[in-house]
């Protein structure tokens, strides 16, 4: 077994703290990855404070937005080599035999994917952990190579905020042509305002307040809606092609964005909110509009994804801290304070 360490929170919103534990030694088709960095997506704290109801298992270590070098790799692998610059996502494996992991779409695998941490290994012989962490060994079907372009700190986050952006604007084909509505600013936000922007989309941002407006216009937005002025929503009703809404909270009138959807329009949700959403179907009646779901994407659309960026030089605005100061992190993006990605350097792991 391999010796891993890493921060881990020992029970349900208990702080996070140093945790030694044990990965598999790897298998034919294993890759061990020494991770350099791991973002903090707004779903590991959720997860840590098991709000999600999904009877977690603790001690849990967080992270799903996985950057490294590959240490060593199983004797049958053939995709990477040690040395190699890799990602790790939220999955790490699914059945690969259903009809949706046939058609690329493993994060919809019918018998359940299996996550980076706070899931099951595919054989069930333990609880996933993830990169809160020295190093990680993951199958090398569902390991990423990291573009040259692209700093390991930088990529971390595409792992997770990139691609949950990345697969709804492809799937709804943003582009030339289509005006796009990007709600919240905030790590997945932003991100969805850089990639609608190189994809050649009209981009509008809708904040709740104007102080992120300057920060929106430099990353790409050609628009800013302060949507706290009511009377956007009159304004701007029936303009947008698509929206994506990356807002994790239930307080949100849904009614007045579907408004803002063009005939057969679609509004996409990829932030989960901890409560239920209360909505009424008359504004998507009345123009055939729809409200849909997406769940991050699949291994190719992420390879894609990180290609993308690569060759756009897309990358997040980050801010890179210490393991330790991952609890004073939680607390800040609780409060919206993180301009707009936290990334741990892992390096410093062996300060806590």
């Amino acid at each position: 077994m391999i010796q891993a360490k890493g921060m881990a929170a020992y029970q349900a919103k208990s702080p996070l703290q140093p945790y030694t534990f044990e990965r598999r030694d790897p298998k034919e088709y294993d890759v061990v990855i020494d991770i350099k960095y791991c973002g903090i997506c707004h779903s590991d704290i959720h997860m840590t404070r098991d709000e999600w109801g999904f009877e977690s298992s603790f001690p849990m270590v967080p992270g799903h937005e996985i950057a490294g070098v590959v240490r060593a790799v199983g004797n049958r692998v053939s995709k990477y080599q040690v040395g190699d610059r890799v990602g790790v996502g939220c999955m790490v494996d699914a059945c690969r035999t259903c009809a949706h992991c046939e058609k690329n779409l493993e994060q919809y695998c019918l018998s359940g994917s299996n996550w980076t941490y706070g899931s099951m290994e595919r054989d069930g012989s333990a609880v996933t952990q993830g990169g809160y962490s020295n190093a990680i060994v993951v199958t090398e079907d569902f390991v990423f190579r990291i573009p040259d372009s692209l700093a390991l700190d930088k990529a971390a986050p595409l792992l997770c905020a990139g691609i949950t952006l990345y697969s709804p604007l492809n799937h709804w084909r943003a582009g030339p042509g289509k005006k796009v509505g990007i709600l919240g600013l905030g790590g997945l936000g932003h991100m969805g305002v850089k990639l609608a922007r190189a994809m050649g989309a009209e981009v509008y941002v809708l904040s709740h307040s104007d102080r992120k407006r300057e920060d929106a216009l430099k990353m790409g937005a050609h628009h800013f809606l302060s949507t706290n002025n009511t009377g956007v929503f009159k304004e701007f009703s029936n303009s947008f092609d698509l929206i994506i809404n990356t807002v994790s909270s239930a307080e949100l009138e849904m009614s007045n964005y579907f408004s803002l959807l063009k005939l057969d329009a679609t509004l996409v949700s990829v932030g989960a909110p901890d409560k239920p959403l209360s909505i009424s179907p008359s504004p998507l009646i009345g123009m055939r509009r729809n409200y849909a779901g997406s769940l991050i994407g699949s291994v190719k659309e992420t390879q894609e994804m990180l290609d993308f960026c690569g060759k756009y030089e897309i990358t997040p605005e980050i801010e890179v801290i210490a393991p330790s100061q991952v609890n004073e992190a939680y607390e800040r993006v609780m409060k919206s304070d993180v301009r707009y990605r936290f990334v741990l350097d892992m390096s410093k792991l062996l300060e806590t």
